[in-house]
């Protein structure tokens, strides 16, 4: 599972969400900043919004593209 923003909801029943993490690189002894962007299923029961904080969970592939479902929102904004 994995817990990351909405970015985009345009498209019907699938919505894209940013990861953000942090990369160890050893040889500069630092952190970096790194993003992921999943597309995800969008059930019509949550409805995630662009702005919204949800958790998403691996399943089987849906397309070509989408193998993850949102599972909750965890936080929503009111925009």
């Amino acid at each position: 599972m994995f817990e990351g923003r909405v970015v985009r909801d345009k498209m019907e029943r699938s919505v894209i969400v940013n990861i953000d993490y942090l990369k160890y690189y050893p040889k500069y002894e630092r952190y970096a900043r790194m993003r992921s962007r999943i597309p995800a299923h969008n059930p019509p029961c949550i409805g995630a919004k662009t702005g919204d904080r949800v958790k998403i969970m691996e399943c089987r592939p849906i397309s070509k593209t989408k193998a993850f479902v949102v599972v909750e929102k965890v936080e929503e904004t009111n925009v």
